[in-house]
């Protein structure tokens, strides 16, 4: 199976990328984590993400192509695999294609978790202070949001014209969530 996990920054993606990777025995790969991993091991990647993710901004496609391509030919990701976090622009979904096809691939579906934009925020805040992630102020929060507004919302057009996109109500209870996901990908084919 191969996946994308979309929605707005708090919307509960990396929550739900681990149930559903889990389930169906594929990598969840986070553009997310692998940042942050960078950001504290103090790599040259780190250095040059994190000036971009403190001011609320995409880190350079450049640098995120790089990493997925390589995070998605890793012996693990052979029969699968669950983005979180990628693609994010127009730009990325034609790097993604590429890198898919070239595998023989396609890519099986795309779930879109909605949520409340105020919801996001409080989520948002509350994880920042439960796990002290100095990124996630309010005004970052809210950078982040126009952000996936302006670049990201256009690639749920793009995945919806090619009959691949899922939309999962993300609001309530996390296994509930899980569950509306697992139920909307019983009738998806993989490639």
């Amino acid at each position: 199976m191969r996946l994308i996990m979309m929605g707005p920054p708090g919307a509960g993606k990396g929550t739900q990328a681990k149930f559903v990777a889990e389930h169906f025995g594929i990598p969840a790969i986070s553009t997310g984590d692998i940042f942050r991993a960078n950001v504290s091991e103090g790599t040259p990647l780190g250095v040059e993400a994190k000036k971009f993710m403190d001011a609320g901004e995409y880190v350079p496609d450049e640098v995120t192509n790089k990493m997925v391509r390589n995070r998605i030919d890793e012996p693990d990701a052979q029969p699968g695999f669950l983005l979180d976090g990628y693609p994010r622009t127009l730009a990325q979904v034609e790097e993604l294609d590429g890198m898919i096809s070239f595998t023989g691939h396609s890519l099986d579906a795309v779930v879109v978790l909605t949520v409340d934009a105020d919801e996001i925020v409080q989520r948002l805040v509350q994880r920042a202070a439960v796990e002290g992630r100095a990124d996630d102020t309010e005004d970052v929060i809210r950078r982040r949001q126009e952000v996936y507004a302006e670049q990201t919302e256009p690639l749920i057009e793009v995945y919806r014209s090619r009959g691949i996109l899922i939309e999962v109500d993300g609001m309530g209870e996390v296994s509930d969530v899980t569950q509306r996901i697992f139920d909307a990908l019983d009738d998806v084919t993989q490639s």
